[in-house]
């Protein structure tokens, strides 16, 4: 008896442990649609679907497009758990127009999570549901790949449309971009003409803003139905020029904040100023800011506000300031770049009032053993910088005196005593690149090292097929891209929209390169 009770005992030991079993990897199932998906004739305000276990919707508003766009997102439920998705429409549809809702990766089971992955619901206000296709892919201007999800539209050319309807109405249709190649499939389009534009933005609005947004577009007119795969570039327009309202933010200061492109402004006062007034102005490094600055300052007791004249090339602009009771600033002086420079980097100050001259008598550089190194000094007047000229060596460290009046600004202060040092690292702590092109026959090229964060670290304009050596590199991870600089001035040009320019070309080398220290690298760049 002892025995069978022992037996009995494990038996229902083995029963009663759980085993876990296998894990739910499917995704849940339709089991049926009300209306059915691809009903024509649709004519109510409420779609229903009903699954075969239960689900709950993650980021729906995020991941849902629906094409023609609606003016206002529907009512999308359940907000937790259910085995009904319910689409509430809260607009006017248009007549005899084909609507899909594409839920994107929003629909997951209520367990495991499992997906239910790009589900398109299609239905028809008209008697026939549209079923063109159109495909394509996404590239980035500047970036080897453009950063997914990117908005892809079209608009219906038609007797209403105009340019300017890109900045305040959502498209005829609109899709996005999936997977890290950046393509992309329009499905149940009607036989039309259009033009086909694609924008990364800030908003999620389905309309260009050209502060935050990129756009790319089609140059020529897209006619459904085609066989032809587009490629869009993305790019970010340069702002139109535009001066916003001027500040008065320390005694003798003014700050006027810009837009766009401003290599001809002339900043004239209307009003009346001090006998002997004098102005100079400079731009901030780091902002899209004017630094103004003027002598003698103004009494806010007699003068309140001031017009200043705004020139750029063919535009003039009014400008009000408004003057206010401040204190002056003194001179500060501070180096840019400090601790570790490269041989081939400069060293510069950065002045906080006006520079106005330098005296490099009274400015002394020294090596590690005491040794003067001779220099020369620029003043940078667009930045408001000093620049030591001198050369560096590897492996050594440079200590900077500057005594008091080496530098003079625009109220006469001169400097207190200054000192810096920074130190240069070992020649076998870089790496260097030798870079050869193979095709290259679209001079002038510009050749640019940027880091992972696609940041500039050298750049060369090369006008005739030759070695392209970038010396002194960090160790890390880089990429090469080559500038086709169509027009010749040396640096990238963007794209506008409405001017149907396209961005300069640019092409990247084709796998990352990476940079260890006391490595030289020869590269060829076969370009296409």
């Amino acid at each position: 008896m002892a025995l069978l009770f022992a037996l009995s005992f494990v038996d229902c030991a083995k029963r009663g442990s759980p085993s876990g079993g296998e894990r739910d990897s499917l995704p849940p199932v339709i089991v049926r649609s009300v209306p059915e998906n691809y009903t024509t004739n649709f004519e109510g305000d409420e779609i229903r679907i009903y699954f075969d276990e239960y689900i709950k919707l993650v980021d729906v508003q995020t991941n849902l497009i629906v094409s023609p766009p609606l003016e206002y997102q529907p009512i999308i439920t359940p907000l937790n758990t259910s085995k009904q998705l319910r689409v509430k429409i809260l607009d006017t549809l248009r007549e005899n127009t084909t609507y899909s809702f594409n839920f994107g990766k929003s629909i997951v089971d209520n367990n495991e999570e499992n997906e239910f992955p790009y589900f398109k619901y299609v239905f028809s206000t008209g008697s026939y549901i549209d079923s063109l296709r159109l495909n394509g892919a996404v590239k980035d201007a500047l970036l080897p790949e453009a950063k997914n999800p990117v908005v892809v539209s079209l608009y219906e050319l038609n007797e209403n449309y105009t340019d300017s309807l890109l900045f305040s109405k959502k498209p005829m249709y609109i899709t996005t971009t999936t997977d890290s190649t950046g393509t992309f499939q329009f499905t149940n389009l009607k036989e039309g003409k259009y033009l086909l534009t694609a924008l990364k933005e800030k908003t999620n609005d389905y309309t260009f803003q050209p502060k935050t947004d990129k756009i790319g577009f089609v140059m020529d007119t897209v006619t459904l139905p085609t066989d032809t795969t587009y490629t869009l570039t993305l790019f970010k327009e340069q702002l139109d020029y535009n001066m916003t309202r001027p500040t008065h933010v320390s005694k003798n200061q003014f700050l006027f904040g810009f837009e766009g492109n401003i290599d001809s402004l002339q900043l004239e006062p209307l009003s009346s100023v001090p006998e002997g007034y004098e102005s100079t102005m400079y731009r901030d490094a780091k902002k899209d800011t004017i630094q103004y600055w003027f002598k003698p300052a103004f009494d806010h007791e007699v003068t309140d506000s001031l017009l200043f004249l705004a020139k750029n090339r063919l535009a003039i602009d009014t400008l009000e300031v408004r003057v206010k009771d401040l204190y002056a600033d003194s001179l500060k002086v501070s180096s840019v770049k400090s601790g570790t420079l490269t041989p081939k980097d400069t060293f510069q100050l950065q002045f906080n009032t006006p520079l106005v001259s330098i005296d490099k008598n009274l400015i002394q550089v020294m090596d590690k053993d005491s040794a003067a190194v001779e220099i020369k000094t620029q003043k940078d007047s667009v930045y408001n910088r000093a620049k030591l000229l001198f050369e560096k060596n590897t492996d050594q460290r440079y200590f900077i005196t500057a005594l008091p009046g080496a530098f003079t600004d625009f109220f006469e202060e001169t400097n207190d005593t200054l000192t810096y040092n920074f130190k240069t690292k070992a020649e076998d702590d870089y790496g260097t690149i030798a870079l050869s092109l193979q095709n290259a026959n679209d001079f002038p090229y510009i050749i640019e090292l940027v880091n992972s964060k696609y940041e500039i670290v050298a750049s060369t304009w090369v006008s005739e097929n030759q070695t392209v050596d970038f010396t002194f590199i960090d160790p890390g991870f880089y990429y090469i891209r080559i500038i086709f600089d169509a027009n010749e001035n040396q640096r990238w040009d963007t794209g506008n929209f409405l001017k149907r320019i396209q961005p300069e070309r640019i092409v990247y080398y084709p796998k990352k390169i990476e940079v260890r220290a006391n490595w030289s690298l020869q590269e060829t760049f076969i370009l296409k």
